[in-house]
């Protein structure tokens, strides 16, 4: 059982700006348990309302699941009492179900459900397959519409009928048109997170569909830039919203573009800028050139 309940989940969630912490990495890629406490207690000064361990900036994909209950419980050790804690569970219906269930003994206020591996799934599979971690878990949970997860209107409106602890959806696609589908009927009853790498780009024209938050990979090196960016989307600030996009995600999002998986990449090379080094990305992902690091950090000595 959670600290939270599914809908004060779902409220304490949407009050903020969300993060995605990255796992950190000794040089033969084990699980640097120490340096990660650090990461989390150096973000523990900074406002969120709510962190999501061993997600996709923490390389679930690249873990095995005793490696995500551990980076799970770090983070339940190490956040304040105000911040909720999310699992991540994801692969086939089974061992999803499982995860759910180990993140939920491991302290998560919730879970967050990862597409499925692999292969293609029609509408009544992803049915089935949300429906029976929703069943497993008292917890509150997130689907994240992304890559073979793609979730049709009718799907996820049954899956909040008759499931109350669906608390969320997180969009990874861009399809506007579902969004506002699912925001004309079923309103406030989800939360609608942004998902998109980068997801600063989408902040603003998002919040008009509803998207009240969203998961910034950037706060893990620059916090304070990042709280500030989404006090500005929440405020409605176009102004500062364009010059912030100007001036730092556009360059960011350039380097990011040039090689496969550098949307995780990019987020622990930019620690690396900032000084504070979460080692390198694990096999298959690769880390940025080193003319490549030496432009993203020129570029977040702008920021922090």
């Amino acid at each position: 059982m959670g600290r939270y309940s599914p809908t004060e989940l779902r409220d304490a969630l949407g009050a903020g700006l969300l993060s995605f912490p990255v796992t950190h990495a000794t040089a033969d890629h084990a699980f640097d348990e120490d340096g990660y406490r650090a990461h989390l207690q150096h973000l523990d000064g900074f406002d969120v309302a709510g962190l999501f361990a061993a997600g996709g900036t923490g390389e679930f994909f690249s873990l095995t699941h005793d490696e995500v209950s551990r980076v799970l419980r770090a983070t339940v050790e190490e956040v304040g009492d105000g911040t909720p804690v999310m699992g991540a569970a994801g692969y086939g219906t089974s061992q999803t179900v499982a995860m759910a269930q180990r993140a939920e003994a491991d302290g998560a206020d919730g879970i967050l459900l990862l597409p499925p591996y692999l292969t293609e799934l029609p509408g009544r599979g992803l049915y089935e397959h949300v429906a029976r971690v929703c069943a497993a878990t008292s917890l509150g949970v997130i689907v994240y519409h992304r890559a073979n997860a793609r979730y049709d209107a009718d799907t996820i409106v049954r899956l909040a009928e008759e499931f109350p602890n669906l608390i969320g959806f997180k969009d990874g696609v861009c399809d506007i048109d579902l969004l506002a589908t699912l925001n004309a009927r079923l309103g406030d009853r989800l939360l609608y997170v942004g998902g998109l790498p980068t997801a600063e780009t989408y902040a603003l024209p998002y919040l008009e569909l509803g998207v009240s938050t969203y998961s910034s990979a950037i706060f893990n090196f620059a916090p304070q830039w990042a709280v500030e960016f989404y006090a500005a989307v929440r405020n409605r600030d176009r102004e500062d919203v364009l010059a912030r996009l100007r001036d730092f995600v556009v360059p960011y999002i350039a380097i990011r573009d040039r090689g496969a998986g550098y949307g995780v990449s990019i987020v622990k090379a930019g620690l690396t800028a900032a000084g504070r080094p979460a080692g390198p990305v694990r096999p298959p992902l690769t880390d940025l050139t080193e003319d490549e690091l030496a432009e993203l950090t020129t570029l977040v000595k702008t920021v922090i």
